[in-house]
């Protein structure tokens, strides 16, 4: 595993580490260059509540790996999150710089309703 990889799960462990103490949901986010992952988990850990990505049917043939995409992912997953009964999480960045597509992502879901 390359140094800047294993520099992201360690601030995404320090992250997770807390939000754990929280006993709270979490929305996690993951990308990649071409697309981008969001997932409510429960607090074991055991359970996803929600999930969008834009590997959806809704989103494909369109372009995914930018930050249009990612505003979708961000209200998309803030409605299905309402739809799961789930209002308030803690938001789990898995150790990527909180600007882009993370950033817009967040700011979606909480003009969706989510709070955190």
């Amino acid at each position: 595993m390359n140094v800047k990889k294993q520099a992201r799960l360690r601030r995404a462990r320090k992250t997770r580490a807390k939000i754990s103490q929280l006993n709270v949901n979490r929305l996690c986010v993951f990308r990649t260059p071409r697309h981008i992952y969001a997932q409510i988990i429960s607090p074991s850990g055991a359970e996803i509540l929600a999930s969008a990505s834009t590997l959806d049917k809704s989103l494909r043939g369109t372009v995914t790996g930018n930050v249009a995409a990612a505003t979708k992912i961000g209200a998309m997953i803030a409605e299905r999150a309402k739809a799961a009964g789930v209002s308030k999480v803690a938001f789990d960045r898995a150790g990527y710089d909180y600007h882009g597509r993370v950033k817009a992502l967040a700011e979606a879901a909480r003009e969706g309703g989510l709070e955190f």
